[in-house]
């Protein structure tokens, strides 16, 4: 049976006037589904770029992403929009909400763009909210809501459609303490159910809560380990 994710010899370079700058340099990796795995480097590390490629966000220079045995490095932006919609979900540190929008017609949006029937998309919201702790909460907007709330409905709406990989960008990042430790509860809960999740921290500390820690220094991984 093969790898959820594997990268092979994946580079990512930018040009800088007349010098290139290698934000990924030959990175090789693999994933199997079910894991919990943290991404841990500092600023400038690579860990973004890396995210950004592992969700479909953005294509390598060269090498290969295989995502379920097929090559997703050279697909189209549609296609790679369409995986994205059907088998990623994004917790992102700056929560990315609407703040024109109720937490219900938040994690709404991304089934609407889905196409998903006005009935099915409301018993998923509800229950997607329910879940993150907000029952009492779904009609209030962002700026309703604390840091730690308006986290929680990020983590709603990249859940609500059930995708079977999530991707966690810095999702402490703005939170104090207790909600931090709340969301990577919330994160264990959706690994023991059976997502793959992935996150992505410069913190070491919240790194050490995952399974796995891969740790990329100058766009190269320089230690894999396994806690768990």
């Amino acid at each position: 049976m093969g790898h959820l994710i594997e990268l092979q010899d994946i580079y990512k370079i930018y040009r800088a006037g007349d010098s290139e700058v290698r934000a990924l340099d030959g990175v090789s990796l693999q994933i199997d589904s079910g894991e919990f795995v943290s991404i841990v480097g500092q600023s400038g590390s690579g860990k973004s770029t890396l995210m950004n490629l592992l969700g479909c966000l953005d294509t390598p220079t060269r090498g290969a992403y295989l995502l379920d045995g097929s090559d997703v490095s050279s697909m189209s932006d549609n296609k790679l929009s369409d995986i994205r919609n059907r088998r990623i979900g994004f917790i992102f540190q700056g929560f990315n909400l609407v703040s024109s929008l109720s937490a219900m017609e938040n994690v709404e949006l991304p089934l609407i763009y889905r196409k998903m029937d006005r009935g099915q998309r409301k018993k998923l919201v509800y229950q997607s909210l329910v879940r993150v702790g907000l029952k009492k909460r779904l009609n209030h907007r962002p700026s309703e809501m604390s840091g730690g709330q308006q986290q929680r409905v990020a983590i709603a709406r990249a859940i609500a459609a059930s995708p079977p990989i999530i991707f966690a960008d810095e999702p402490t990042g703005n939170l104090d303490s207790k909600s931090g430790e709340d969301v990577i509860r919330i994160l264990r809960e959706l690994n023991r159910e059976g997502r793959t999740v992935i996150l992505i921290t410069h913190d070491n500390s919240i790194a050490q809560k995952s399974d796995r820690v891969i740790h990329i220094h100058d766009g190269k991984i320089v230690l894999d380990e396994r806690l768990a």
